[in-house]
C-alpha cells in the first residue's frame, strides 16, 4: 500500500476516523492492528517475519533487565538474529553467488522496511543493554513502537526515548496542528510525485543507455539520479512525518538541504539523518570511534562507510559506492581541513560533482555497467548533450530541470530564512505557497502509483 495510492488515502481516512471517535483506552490497540494491516497489504508474510524479531528482541531486553550480569549473552543473541534475518532474506543471493561464482540466480523477495524496523528494534536492545533505560513496556507497546505505519517501511528509524514517549501519551482531535499536517504532506507529496517521478523518465534511459553518454553526460546523469533519490526518499518522510501528526507524533528530522552542503562530513550531517546517527552510535562507537590510535580510527571511518553502503543493498556496487565516500571523507580531514577558503568557495561545487559521480555506483545495477559509466570520463569531454536529452520526450527533460531549479530556489530560502526580510516573506505568502504546490501535484504529478525508491533496502 503506497503513500502515493488512491487505497492508502482512503485506509488513511478510516484509520483516523476510527481512531478519533473510539474510546482513549482502544486506540494503541487500534493503531497497532491497523499498522500491522498495513504491513500486511504488502506480502501477509511479511507479517510474521515481523513478529519474529520483535518477540526476539523484546523476550532479549526482559533477559538483559533480569540476568544483568549475563546481559552481553542477550544481546549478542538478538543483535545475531536480526543479523541472520537480513542475511538471509536481503542478503541470501548476494551471498550464494560469492560461494557459487556467481551460478546462483534465484532472488527471492526482500521485505520492504527489513533495513528499518531491524535496526528500530536493534537501537531498542543495545540503549537497553548500555543502561540507558529500563523500559517496563508491554509486548504490543513495542510491536506499535516498531510497526508505527507511518515510518515503518521506509523510516526515518526513530528511537524509544522519542517515539515511545508519544505513542503512550492521549491525544485529541483539537490538539492536532493542521497547517503543520497540510505543508509537510503536500511538499512531501510535490518532491514525490512531480520531482522524483518526472525525473525518472529522464534518468532511467540514460542508465539503460550508460555506455552511449559522453563524460558531461555521464555526470548529469548522476546529478539527476540523485535529485531523483533525495526528492523520493525525503518525499516520504516528509509524508510520513506529516502523517504522524495527524495522531500527535513527531517523527525526528531526516533531511537538512544536503545539496547545500559544503564537504562530505557536513552532507552525512544533514542526508538520511537518523541512519547516519544509527551508524555513529551502533557502529562507529562500537568500533572504537575516535578513542583509539589514528590508524584504527581511519580503519573505523572507513568501515562505517563500507558497511553502511552494503546496508543499502546486496551488490558489489553499494559497496564502492560507500568506499567511495570513506576514502574521501578522510582525504577531506587530512588535506582540506586547514584550507577553509577551498571549502568556503569551492566546497558546494566540489560536494555536487562528488556526489553526482559517486551516484553512478547507487544506480548501476552491475559492476559491469558501473565500469561503463566511469570509463566514459576518459574517453569524451566535448559538450554536448544529444544522448540525455533525447533518449525521451524533451518536455521531460526541460521540465526536469525546470524543477530542480525550483528545489534548490526553495530550499536556499528556507536556508537563509533566518534573514528578517524573507522571514516575513515567507510568514505572509507561506498558506498561497502550499496551495500552489497542491495545484501543481494535480496538474504535473505522476499518478502511476511508482514504488518508493527505498522500499528496496
Amino acid at each position: 500500500m503506497l503513500f502515493n495510492s488512491l487505497s492508502f488515502i482512503l485506509f488513511l481516512v478510516v484509520v483516523f476516523v476510527v481512531y478519533c471517535t473510539i474510546s482513549v483506552k482502544w486506540r494503541k490497540h487500534f493503531l497497532l492492528l491497523a499498522s500491522i494491516y498495513f504491513y500486511a497489504c504488502f506480502e501477509w508474510w511479511y507479517v510474521g517475519l515481523l513478529l519474529l524479531t520483535t518477540v526476539i528482541d523484546f523476550w532479549a531486553v526482559r533477559m538483559i533487565l533480569m540476568n544483568w550480569e549475563k546481559r552481553k549473552n542477550f544481546l549478542i543473541l538478538s543483535i545475531s538474529m536480526n543479523l541472520l534475518v537480513l542475511a538471509v532474506f536481503k542478503y541470501g543471493s548476494f551471498f550464494l553467488n560469492v560461494l557459487k561464482g556467481g551460478d546462483w540466480t534465484y532472488q527471492w523477495a526482500i521485505p520492504v522496511g527489513l533495513s528499518f524496523y531491524t535496526f528500530q528494534s536493534m537501537s531498542y536492545v543495545i540503549d537497553v543493554y548500555r543502561g540507558k533505560y529500563k523500559p517496563d513496556d508491554t509486548f504490543g507497546e513495542f510491536l506499535l513502537y516498531v510497526s508505527f505505519f507511518p515510518h515503518m517501511v521506509a523510516g526515518p528509524v526513530v528511537r524509544y526515548y522519542s517515539l515511545m514517549p508519544q505513542l503512550k501519551q492521549i491525544t485529541f482531535f483539537k490538539n492536532i496542528n493542521w497547517m503543520e499536517v497540510f505543508k509537510w504532506c503536500v511538499w512531501g507529496y510535490f518532491k514525490k510525485m512531480v520531482i522524483a517521478d518526472n525525473l525518472d523518465y529522464v534518468v532511467t534511459p540514460a542508465f539503460e543507455h550508460i555506455e552511449e553518454l559522453n563524460s558531461w553526460e555521464t555526470i548529469l546523469a548522476g546529478f539527476l539520479f540523485a535529485i531523483q533519490v533525495y526528492c523520493d526518499f525525503s518525499g516520504y518522510s516528509d509524508i510520513a512525518t506529516g502523517i504522524a501528526k495527524l495522531f500527535n507524533v513527531n517523527l525526528s528530522i531526516n533531511w537538512m538541504r544536503p545539496f547545500l552542503s559544503k564537504s562530505i562530513k557536513e552532507f552525512w550531517s544533514r542526508n538520511h539523518i537518523s541512519v547516519t546517527t544509527w551508524f555513529r552510535d551502533y557502529l562507529y562507537i562500537s568500533l572504537g570511534g575516535n578513542r583509539v590510535s589514528e590508524m584504527r580510527w581511519m580503519v573505523n571511518i572507513f568501515l562505517t562507510f563500507v558497511i553502511s553502503g552494503f546496508w543499502h543493498g546486496a551488490n558489489y556496487t553499494f559497496i564502492i559506492w560507500g568506499a567511495f565516500h570513506g576514502i574521501f571523507f578522510l582525504i577531506e580531514h587530512y588535506f582540506f581541513q586547514s584550507k577553509k577558503w577551498i571549502k568556503s568557495i569551492l566546497g558546494n561545487v566540489y560536494l555536487l560533482l562528488f556526489h553526482s559521480v559517486s551516484m553512478l555506483a547507487f544506480r548501476c545495477e552491475s559492476v559491469g555497467d558501473l565500469k561503463e559509466a566511469y570509463m566514459n570520463f576518459f574517453e569524451n569531454w566535448n559538450f554536448s548533450l544529444e544522448h540525455l536529452s533525447n533518449y525521451q520526450d524533451k518536455v521531460f527533460w526541460y521540465f526536469g530541470w525546470m524543477m530542480v531549479m525550483f528545489l534548490f530556489v526553495k530550499e536556499i530560502l528556507e536556508e537563509y530564512s533566518h534573514f528578517e526580510k524573507l522571514q516575513k516573506v515567507k510568514d505572509r505568502w507561506r498558506d498561497v505557497f502550499y496551495v500552489l504546490l497542491l495545484a501543481g501535484i494535480f496538474v504535473f504529478g505522476n499518478f502511476h502509483s511508482k514504488p518508493f525508491i527505498y522500499f528496496q533496502f
